[in-house]
């Protein structure tokens, strides 16, 4: 199969030392991870990774199912980019002379819906979003005129065809437990069941 770059979503509890738990499975599977996020989710007390990795979909599915047997991972898709809606987020230090003098530069800020986060009589910081492509074009452009610092955020996404975590979560909860108690067939065998 040929490798393509996916988006992997897990939905997790919040505990301790589960991103070097993730992180391992993927050094041992010898995947790199080109992008984390982690954030909360829509149902309190769950929080969501949102991973990018390159990858071919058999070496996907069985990553996921071997994340989903990690006790604090409650679920975990996959999907490609079609089948995600997503962006990330960049800030950019500009000198703030390039921006009053260049009337490019402000259009090509306009151009790509750069916002002013703070301006100082040395340095402009702007942000903006968008996918990987526009950034990257972007600060293509601005590094021209002095580009003095960039960074730009994980990948953020939201699933296109989902009803959501939330709403598995609230079918699971409306069963019924059963009424009728269940007898383990095995508790008075325990000589038998556990011999060497």
């Amino acid at each position: 199969m040929e490798k393509q770059e996916y988006t992997i979503t897990l939905y997790t509890e919040n505990s301790i030392g589960l991103i070097g738990r993730i992180s391992t499975i993927f050094s041992r599977r010898k995947i790199n991870i080109e992008s984390l996020n982690t954030s909360p989710s829509e149902v309190e007390g769950i929080h969501r990774f949102t991973i990018v990795i390159t990858e071919a979909e058999d070496v996907l599915r069985k990553l996921c199912r071997q994340l989903e047997k990690q006790i604090d991972i409650l679920k975990a898709y996959y999907n490609t980019n079609d089948e995600v809606i997503w962006q990330e987020q960049a800030l950019y230090k500009v000198p703030a002379d390039v921006v009053n003098e260049k009337v490019y530069v402000e259009r090509l800020l306009r151009q790509y819906g750069a916002n002013v986060v703070v301006i100082r009589n040395d340095y402009i910081v702007f942000e903006t979003a968008g996918h990987r492509e526009e950034i990257d074009k972007l600060t293509e452009e601005l590094t021209k005129y002095g580009l003095i610092e960039f960074v730009r955020g994980a990948r953020i996404a939201i699933i296109k065809d989902s009803a959501g975590f939330h709403s598995k979560l609230v079918q699971f909860e409306a069963k019924e437990p059963s009424q009728e108690i269940v007898e383990n067939e095995y508790l008075d065998k325990r000589d038998d069941v556990f011999t060497m």
